[in-house]
């Protein structure tokens, strides 16, 4: 028996829509970790059962093989959240002011945490409406669309394009920016020992080329745990040394901007909901969990994760700026100080931990194109090597993009404002008041309103931020 992949088992290919197989049994099949759902009529068909409903309990029809428990989830969701994003704070704040970004991370993580709830919980409410054991987000949308109001059913394929689309944006960009991340904070240490070695970085990006295919050929999350954990460990003493250094000396709070102008808000914008990056990442896991029902909840995985994962944005963002002013860089580690061994063992850290972390966002493109991949295949054999190979080509398509990048600050404000921004504030609330509409959205509409609040601020930011980050791009010096 091979191992299946244990999430996003689904491909947004046109040509596999069409196929009409039949639902597979989960509770008599070794063969699926989770559901392994292959079609539209075995997604969203059978809609109009007369079964109760009501009493369908998603997580009780999974089978999983290799199922996480909550420590393991909690691990991959900081490791899934904490990643270049924090680093780039500092950055962020100082295109905000420091006290409007004190004010508007603390905002946006909030926001971003009650949009991951509202994936989460539609999701549940989908998988008992149509009786399946989980659905990954690109699904969540499908059958969101077909499920709801008449007229909008016919834009259930292009939901879920749409999030297809995103998501592998999204993800790609990650590893793009995590390929120069480890590259230029590799280079920094080498050029202070060796100032006269004359390496391009696109050299430091094929030496890690090297060892990041093989870690990437790993295809089960639970193995990745130990990978996770360490990268995890890593980010927590290269955090640690480096607030060492940030609380040094501190400055007055005068000697840095309150307040930023307005069209520096937008590059602010774009790097925050960056840095809240999990999203895509959020269903796979609680998918994935051993105990499911620890996930949601005022004390779940979900918000303990993300209440660290808010304050060591806003603390790292607010004392960077505040240290090193407009003079703070795209990444935190490059404002370190060059000639202390304990900052360049800072640096490693940080490009280590980076590194190990890019396996997990890999993850989530890998499991949207493999399927299509495998259907091509005929036996066993060819469907697992296909499956190698294409691994090994996103890895080195991804470092190919990276060569690409010509700044970190504003790419990682790009990505952030035009697919997180789509993922993480867009698409949520969309479907949650397209989910729940059947059923009601609460006294005087509140839940649409609100919903429609969050939509139109992530619309602003994404079409303003998206504006900003490539003017700095194409003009360097504007800021």
């Amino acid at each position: 028996m091979t191992e299946r992949q244990p999430l996003l088992l689904q491909s947004d290919v046109t040509g596999s829509e069409d196929r009409q197989l039949p639902r597979p049994d989960i509770r008599s099949s070794p063969d699926n970790t989770l559901v392994n759902v292959q079609s539209d009529e075995s997604v969203c068909g059978d809609s109009n059962e007369s079964m109760n409903k009501s009493s369908y309990n998603p997580s009780l029809h999974r089978t999983l093989e290799h199922p996480t428990s909550n420590f393991d989830t909690l691990v991959h969701l900081l490791k899934g959240n904490i990643g270049t994003g924090i680093l780039a704070m500092p950055d962020a704040f100082k295109n905000a002011g420091l006290y409007v970004g004190l004010v508007g991370t603390l905002i946006m993580g909030a926001i971003c945490t009650h949009c991951m709830h509202m994936l989460v919980k539609s999701s549940h409410e989908l998988c008992r409406r149509l009786q399946q054991p989980s659905l990954n987000f690109s699904e969540v949308a499908f059958c969101s669309f077909e499920t709801g109001p008449s007229g909008l059913r016919r834009y259930s394929h292009v939901a879920r394009r749409m999030i297809t689309t995103f998501l592998f944006i999204t993800q790609i960009g990650f590893c793009c920016v995590y390929f120069v991340f480890v590259a230029v904070n590799i280079k920094e240490v080498v050029d202070h020992y060796f100032p006269n070695n004359y390496i391009n970085v696109k050299l430091y990006l094929i030496l890690i080329l090297i060892p990041m295919i093989p870690l990437n050929l790993v295809r089960n999350l639970k193995y990745l745990t130990p990978v996770s954990l360490a990268a995890a460990v890593l980010t927590i003493l290269g955090l640690a040394f480096s607030f060492f250094y940030i609380l040094h000396d501190l400055p007055n709070t005068d000697t840095v901007k309150p307040i930023a102008t307005w069209a520096q808000l937008p590059l602010y914008f774009g790097t925050a909901i960056y840095a809240f990056e999990g999203i895509g990442v959020i269903l796979p896991l609680e998918n994935n969990m051993k105990r499911p029902e620890d996930f949601g909840g005022t004390t779940g995985v979900l918000n303990t994760g993300m209440t660290v994962v808010a304050c060591l944005y806003t603390t790292v963002g607010f004392f960077g700026y505040l240290k090193y002013g407009e003079n703070v860089k795209g990444s935190i580690t490059l404002n370190l100080p060059s000639d202390q061994l304990l900052s360049q063992l800072v640096r490693i850290a940080m490009a280590i931990a980076i590194f190990l972390s890019y396996t997990l966002q890999f993850y989530v493109p890998v499991n949207i194109v493999d399927p299509f991949i495998r259907n091509q295949c005929v036996d066993q054999s060819r469907k697992e090597l296909a499956s190698t190979v294409l691994r090994i080509v996103l890895v080195v398509f991804t470092f190919l993009l990276a060569v690409c990048i010509p700044n970190l600050g504003p790419i990682i404000s790009l990505v952030g404002a035009v697919s997180s921004s789509a993922l993480a504030l867009i698409a949520p609330p969309i479907i949650d008041i397209i989910t729940f509409y059947p059923v009601g959205l609460g006294k005087y509409n509140w839940i649409l309103w609100k919903d429609i609040a969050i939509i139109l601020f992530g619309l602003c930011g994404f079409f303003f931020g998206t504006y900003a980050s490539l003017e700095q791009i194409l003009n360097p010096d504007i800021n």
